[in-house]
């Protein structure tokens, strides 16, 4: 049984004019996000063994602020930035612990989190997939490779505005 926690960064910050979009960092609501996400995280026992995760500044700070327990794995794929779903499915087959946590952008996120399960959590699908909207879905697969599309089960599904605020 393999186990995905797909997520995309959480909210950044469009205020500085002049740098590029893969520089931009999170804005203060997106740190706050992603402390919430990692606190939902952990209190689910969702504790991923390996980190895919795009190059970008916000990914990163993303990854950083979500505290992740134990000493995964982390891979930074600049393939992952503005990746679409196939390139995202390749990246992910190349996987090799039970549990991964791929962080990355929209629209390649959203529509690998439609494509890659059998029944989206949505019924109108996950065209509006927000910053730090997460789903665990689990494959029935012996190996990554063997993860294809329409196969993957949502087990859980969190955005941040769903979750309080850390302290």
């Amino acid at each position: 049984m393999k186990r995905l926690i797909l997520m995309r960064h959480a909210k950044s910050d469009w205020s500085k004019a002049g740098s590029s979009d893969h520089d931009r960092t999170l804005n203060e609501r997106g740190k706050m996000n992603a402390t919430s996400l990692g606190i939902w995280l952990k209190e689910r026992g969702l504790v991923p063994e390996s980190v895919l995760c795009s190059t970008s500044t916000r990914t990163r700070q993303t990854l950083d602020l979500l505290a992740v327990e134990g000493a995964p794995d982390v891979r930074f794929e600049k393939e992952l930035y503005l990746a679409d779903a196939n390139q995202i499915l390749k990246i992910l087959q190349s996987a090799k612990t039970e549990t991964v946590l791929l962080v990355g952008h929209n629209p390649g996120i959203a529509a690998m989190a439609e494509q890659i399960v059998k029944t989206p959590p949505n019924p109108d699908g996950m065209h509006h997939y927000p910053t730090g909207a997460t789903i665990v879905a689990t494959f029935d697969v012996e190996n990554w490779v063997d993860v294809t599309w329409g196969l993957g089960k949502v087990t859980n599904i969190v955005v941040p505005r769903d979750l309080p605020t850390p302290t």
